[in-house]
């Protein structure tokens, strides 16, 4: 494949679809995944948003407070609860086709070590978290149950642990799947590959939050610092081998060294 050609196999993928060489005809590469990510981020941004308005600024409600206060909470602002579970189980969508697109993506890259589908597993499981989370959310708000407190209470901690420590542990394995072959066969800067594995650390210390309360801190730096960084990963990674920086070494070894195979057709 000539320099002209490879770059226009690269244009060609960033806009959805990759030109093979062979034949001239374009194959679909996917949604770009840093939209995806943008996207997902986006929606729980809004929900977290449009339920402030709602209850006059009171999004959250900690499970670990009162009774009283959690089915006050959840009985005197269904609008906001209702709002806030629905856009939330929605963000989780986006989320799930990232894992999928990136996965792909590192195999037509010719990555063939456990990074790929441990990311793609891990986002799998933090968009499951996260449609679970939406679910128990905007139950907790309905009529029909906010006259059982003890149910309600119940509801609460169980749409807190799935899309608390569920999702940000998910998240952690997502970024930390993708960090590693960027840093090993430089897909992506230096620096950013080493903040993914910074940041899939504290995500995956998440789970001590359970039994160690002051740890919580860890959840909002996994949740959001984990979902800015996707976002970022989606727009650098590369889309097919012209694109990324191979080295001269011979077929198989990426840049750094490391063991890259062919993709498969």
């Amino acid at each position: 494949m000539t320099e002209q050609a490879a770059r226009g196999g690269s244009r060609s993928a960033r806009g959805g679809t990759q030109r093979t060489a062979a034949t001239g005809r374009r194959r679909p590469t996917g949604p770009h995944p840093g939209v995806l990510a943008a996207v997902s981020l986006g929606l729980f941004l809004l929900a977290l948003l449009l339920s402030g308005m709602l209850s006059d600024g009171k999004v959250f409600v900690s499970p670990f407070s009162a009774t009283d206060d959690v089915v006050a909470f959840y009985r005197d602002n269904r609008a906001a609860v209702t709002v806030l579970g629905m856009l939330q189980f929605g963000s989780a969508v986006p989320l799930g086709i990232y894992a999928a697109t990136t996965y792909a993506r590192q195999l037509r890259l010719g990555i063939r070590v456990p990074g790929p589908a441990i990311s793609f597993f891990g986002g799998v499981g933090a968009s499951l978290m996260l449609m679970f989370s939406g679910m128990l959310t905007w139950l907790a708000g309905r009529p029909e149950v906010t006259g059982d407190p003890g149910l309600v209470q119940a509801l609460a901690f169980l749409a807190f642990l799935t899309g608390g420590v569920g999702f940000v542990t998910g998240i952690g394995l997502l970024v930390a799947g993708l960090a590693v072959p960027g840093l090993v066969l430089k897909f992506v800067p230096r620096w950013l590959a080493w903040t993914g594995l910074v940041l899939a650390a504290l995500s995956e210390l998440s789970f001590l939050s359970l039994g160690v309360e002051p740890l919580q801190f860890l959840l909002p730096i996994g949740r959001f610092g984990g979902m800015l960084w996707l976002i970022a990963v989606g727009f650098l990674l590369p889309v097919n081998r012209a694109a990324a920086s191979w080295s001269p070494a011979g077929p198989g070894v990426g840049s750094s060294g490391g063991a890259v195979q062919p993709p498969t057709p």
